[in-house]
């Protein structure tokens, strides 16, 4: 009795260490025309502003990612570093074109909230030296504002993050040429 429990111990063991190898690595989903619809597990969506992005969570190839998808062209986009080996991205957040997203990236210790640039394609800890969990993070449209759940009372409260006047905003090219409406010739 003692022999087969340890043979399925090790089975176990054996088919729980592949799994985990599996969810280790980087997600191989293909850049290029794809269909959106599959066999995965998808969740979490979320639409860019001008309706042209949307990003959610999957497990394809095996691995859990945040993916993020070209409605218009009907392709998978390249986000490098966004998905790391150590950590799960989840409820991710668009901003009005899909340059920034906002996420909860969770590895061992506890989740945080990050930013990922699409321009400069570096993810970015926004949650640093905050104390509690955090969950379900909004990015305003024009990428300057950041929203979430924070339990750090022992309770879940809203908190924003305001990353100042400085910060590259996301906005429409034709927004962009507009003179401002109290501005003076």
């Amino acid at each position: 009795m003692g022999k087969g429990i340890s043979r399925w111990l090790m089975k176990f063991l054996n088919v729980s260490l592949i799994g985990l190898a599996t969810a280790c690595s980087q997600p191989n989903v293909s850049v290029g025309p794809a269909e959106l619809d599959s066999r995965y597990n998808d969740e979490q969506p979320a639409l860019s502003g001008d309706g042209r992005y949307v990003a959610f969570v999957s497990n394809r190839n095996g691995t859990r990612a945040l993916l993020m998808y070209d409605l218009k062209q009907r392709q998978f986009l390249n986000l490098p570093r966004l998905n790391r080996r150590d950590a799960i991205a989840e409820s991710p957040s668009l901003s009005y074109t899909g340059r920034y997203i906002v996420y909860v990236a969770s590895d061992s210790a506890r989740p945080e909230i990050e930013l990922y640039d699409r321009a400069t394609q570096l993810p970015q800890v926004l949650t640093a030296g905050y104390r509690g969990w955090f969950r379900n993070p909004s990015i305003s449209p024009d990428g300057r504002y950041i929203a979430f759940e924070t339990g750090i009372r022992g309770q879940w409260d809203i908190e924003v993050i305001d990353r100042g006047p400085g910060v590259e905003l996301d906005i429409p090219d034709f927004q962009r040429s507009r003179p401002s409406p109290g501005a003076s010739p």
